[in-house]
């Protein structure tokens, strides 16, 4: 049970979840958790930097914090290869994995959102102008 951040072993210990929907929820809490799991579980592997480059508004610090809880609860494994200068690749575990259907399904949900709302602006601004 090491695999588990020291907070969220506490609410279980403390029985602090209502129900287990929001150990899940735990696992994704974070402003960057989702997009994160989904670049790791969809392209694979990605440096430090590479990441960086995908969330330009994401500071330095939030990313290492993000990076962190996510390996801590054993979902993202960061690997340090021993290469000069060094190499640091962070990827999903196989427990991260499982967690990628929930990820996608995510996104699709905002995907067919985000078009139903960007339709409905669309008919809003062409009405107004009639």
């Amino acid at each position: 049970m090491s695999d588990l951040r020291k907070e969220t072993l506490e609410k279980i210990k403390n029985g602090d979840f209502n129900c287990s929907k929001e150990l899940t929820l735990s696992m994704f809490s974070g402003k960057w958790k989702v997009v994160i799991l989904w670049h790791l579980g969809v392209e694979g592997p990605h440096r430090f930097s590479e990441l960086q480059r995908l969330f330009p508004k994401i500071t330095h610090k939030m990313l290492t914090n993000q990076l962190k809880e996510l390996i801590e609860d054993g979902i993202v494994h960061r690997e340090v290869y021993p290469e000069i200068p060094p190499r640091v690749e962070y990827s999903m575990t196989e427990l991260g994995m499982t967690l990628l259907p929930i990820v996608e399904m995510m996104y699709e949900w905002g995907e067919m959102r985000m078009g139903q709302l960007k339709l409905a602006l669309g008919e809003d601004k062409g009405s107004s102008s009639v």
